[in-house]
């Protein structure tokens, strides 16, 4: 069929003619709604977007030589973080001399780690970063994915 005469088809039926294959001889031409081709694409696309799960990773700071409370407080910030499904990157942060006694920042991470064990797995072990030691923790279930009614199910 000749271009004119596909146009003039495509024409009569208030629809339009979309080019499908133009490497192919002769190209391949359809007769179809295009405002609506782009509807329903968009529409999957926005869908697919639905079903993908972000992680975000979030940063808890700690000081070698913190106290007993303030290392009970940001533990359980911690804890709260891992609950609404974040990756959490606990990194303690060394200034001047400190840096010479990384022991001090592993013996730390080692008590944050233990503490959470419940909450969340190890994904990368503890290592230097310029001047800071860190690790990354991971939930290890998804929590923070559950919607409110799955929430009032689990307690009733």
């Amino acid at each position: 069929m000749s271009l004119q005469d596909a146009l003039d088809l495509a024409q009569q039926k208030d629809l339009d003619l979309v080019e499908v294959s133009a490497t192919a001889d002769p190209p391949v031409c359809r007769i179809l709604d295009y405002g609506k081709l782009r509807y329903l694409h968009a529409k999957k696309v926005k869908e697919s977007r639905k079903s993908q799960k972000s992680t975000t990773m979030r940063e808890v700071r700690f000081r070698p030589n913190i106290g007993a409370h303030d290392l009970e407080a940001k533990t359980r910030k911690v804890k709260q973080l891992l609950d609404e499904g974040a990756k959490v990157r606990v990194a303690v942060f060394f200034r001047g001399r400190e840096v010479t006694h990384p022991e001090l920042g592993m013996t730390l991470l080692k008590r944050v780690a233990e503490q959470v064990k419940d909450e969340a797995r190890l994904e990368r072990p503890p290592a230097m970063e310029g001047r800071a030691l860190a690790i990354i923790l991971t939930p290890t279930s998804s929590k923070g994915d559950k919607k409110p009614d799955e929430v009032n199910n689990a307690q009733a």
